[in-house]
């Protein structure tokens, strides 16, 4: 019985990771209306679905989110560079929801989330931290593929990515306020 739960929740975690994949990859590409350098680099807004989705729905919810949410956003946005998306940027991305998931999600229940206010701050600092590893591991991908600087791309997606993941915990907490008794999803984020 445990083992058909437990490829229950796993089948879960990856529908609600390709779900929120597409829908990342399809908001990043088509919602992204600021640039910081035209062409290149747009200020995106919704950076903050991956690290929410993981501490939501569980680790692997949230790295699917953020990886498949990259290779998505870089085939619909003409981006796409097979070893820098699949490999650098989309794992880089991917630990964006992983990384919380980890250290929040996991230890905490919904309930907790939605009301204990250290938790929030923890979510800030794992999303963040999970943001800049992100950042340093993209762009030693493009560095090394001689796309641009490593330095530049730091700065440049830092501004990108930063200010919106900095929305988790606000996101996150409203989410859990809303799915702390939904039952299937505390069972998935085990």
């Amino acid at each position: 019985m445990s083992e058909n739960k437990s490829s229950s929740s796993l089948l879960k975690s990856i529908i609600y990771g390709v779900v929120f994949g597409v829908l990342t990859g399809v908001l990043w590409a088509y919602l992204n209306p600021v640039p910081i350098i035209p062409g290149m680099i747009h200020l995106r807004l919704f950076s903050f679905i991956p690290p929410v989705v993981g501490i939501i729905f569980g680790m692997k919810a949230g790295f699917f989110s953020g990886y498949i949410g990259t290779v998505v956003w870089g085939l619909l946005a003409g981006t796409f560079i097979p070893i820098h998306s699949l490999i650098g940027d989309g794992i880089g991305v991917g630990f964006t929801g992983l990384i919380p998931a980890m250290m929040v999600g996991a230890k905490y229940s919904l309930a907790d989330i939605a009301e204990k206010k250290n938790i929030m701050w923890k979510s800030l600092l794992w999303s963040v931290l999970a943001g800049v590893i992100m950042i340093i591991i993209s762009c030693g991908s493009l560095a090394i593929l001689g796309i641009f600087d490593f330095w530049w791309g730091v700065f440049w997606i830092g501004i990108a990515d930063i200010p919106t993941i900095c929305l988790t915990p606000f996101i996150a907490k409203y989410l859990a306020k809303k799915l702390q008794n939904v039952n299937s999803i505390d069972e998935m984020r085990a």
